[in-house]
């Protein structure tokens, strides 16, 4: 496994944005997979954050599999969460998280938050372990 370079690390402590992807060096941002369809996937993530009320939706494609959301108590941010099928019954969930604040930076809340949120999504679907 490849470690966090110096610039990473501290692009990840002082910067305003994290999301996630397929080939990120930090394991944490990595994308994850679910057991399920797209459909599925949708649904249950809309009514997991219809029942915590610091999240307000802001859209939801379900043609795009987006949904966007404002987290409006404590620090501020803004969530987009994307939803794709790549095969059936696996299927991508990624996070990108901006976080509103005066500094240019959040110190690291981002990433926290996408690491909070998939603990979230983990307990909802069934995680796909990749070897």
């Amino acid at each position: 496994m490849e470690k966090l370079s110096f610039g990473q690390t501290i692009r990840k402590y002082f910067g305003k944005r994290a999301e996630t992807r397929d080939h990120h060096l930090d394991p944490t941002l990595k994308t994850n997979y679910y057991r399920t369809t797209k459909d599925q996937a949708l649904k249950t993530l809309k009514e997991h954050f219809e029942n915590l009320p610091e999240y307000e939706f802001n859209s939801i494609s379900e043609d795009h599999g987006e949904i966007s959301l404002l987290k409006t108590r404590g620090r501020k941010a803004f969530i987009v969460i994307t939803v794709i099928m790549v095969r059936p019954f696996r299927t991508a969930i990624d996070f990108s998280v901006s976080t509103e604040t005066i500094l240019p930076f959040d110190f690291g809340y981002s990433t926290r938050l996408i690491q909070k949120l998939y603990e979230q999504v983990n307990q909802k679907l069934e995680l796909v372990k990749e070897n």
